[in-house]
């Protein structure tokens, strides 16, 4: 699953792609986390815009104060959830510089941090209910599944038009596409805290 990640300077990074910025402004987060407002890119007829949503979709069914937002859905299981198949053309992609994992390990679990491997910025695979996105995961890519059998769906910017065409079944697109080679190194465990929100958070552990 992915629980933590970093995006910073989202409107400037994807000047290219949108065509306007609604409510977002350039910033540094490197401890994005669940129930905060997030960057992410939608779609619309006339072009696309990116816009603050909150990490975590409270399902239908479910009364807020009794069940936490789920925050990923699995790819696998998308169109069978009950809580999902009825946004799969509701889509957004996520904007990130990178995201961290957790290894389990004898005494507990030590975060990495993941970024791809040609630095370029990461688009997850999401999709949205009204102000709340849910990030989409896959297995793990044979490199990365040592740390952890989750990932997310992570889009190549070429292809970010084919996922938000919705004559496409995504579901059947995602689950044939070759997502872009990972690297990762250790981190501190200060990531662990909220409180910090700092590029330390990111430097590799020695």
């Amino acid at each position: 699953m992915c629980g933590r990640y970093v995006v910073t300077n989202a409107v400037l990074k994807t000047r290219e792609i949108v065509k306007s910025a609604i409510s977002v402004k350039d910033t540094y987060n490197f401890n994005a986390s669940p129930q905060q407002k997030l960057p992410v890119i939608k779609s619309y007829t006339n072009g696309k815009t990116i816009e603050n949503l909150q990490w975590g979709l409270t399902p239908s069914w479910a009364k807020e104060k009794k069940i936490k937002p789920l925050i990923n859905a699995r790819l696998e299981t998308l169109k069978e959830k009950i809580s999902f198949k009825n946004l799969i053309n509701n889509r957004c992609l996520v904007v990130a510089d990178g995201y961290y994992e957790w290894k389990r390990e004898k005494i507990g679990k030590h975060p990495y941090y993941f970024t791809r491997f040609d630095n370029k910025s990461m688009y997850f695979a999401g999709i949205y209910k009204y102000h709340q996105f849910i990030i989409i995961t896959m297995q793990a890519d044979f490199n990365t599944i040592d740390i952890h059998h989750r990932q997310p769906v992570i889009i190549n910017e070429k292809d970010l038009n084919n996922y938000f065409d919705l004559k496409k079944k995504e579901t059947s697109f995602l689950k044939s596409y070759k997502t872009p080679k990972l690297k990762f190194h250790p981190v501190s465990k200060d990531v662990n805290n909220l409180i910090n929100n700092t590029k330390e958070l990111i430097e590799e552990l020695k």
